[in-house]
């Protein structure tokens, strides 16, 4: 199981700011933003635009989640 927060527009597009996965043995973070972008095809667009963290860490789309791991999407912001 792997938790996933959502900030910002990426919370807005997609309705919640907390959500739980089943990922694969193997499953990488394009595969987990792939598998929101199915579901929500209309958050597609921001979820495209974010970065993602893994376990605090910024990540590629080819890091693997291991299960246990939170992913953090975050979306440009500007503020100040």
């Amino acid at each position: 199981m792997v938790e996933l927060r959502y900030f910002a527009a990426a919370r807005a597009a997609l309705g919640r700011s907390t959500d739980t996965m089943d990922v694969p043995d193997g499953a990488t973070v394009g595969d987990v933003v792939g598998h929101l972008t199915g579901a929500s095809p209309e958050a597609g667009p921001v979820l495209a635009r974010c970065a993602v963290l893994l376990d605090g860490r910024r990540a590629a789309p080819t890091d693997v989640v291991p299960d246990g791991s939170r992913v953090d999407l975050l979306p440009p912001f500007a503020g100040g």
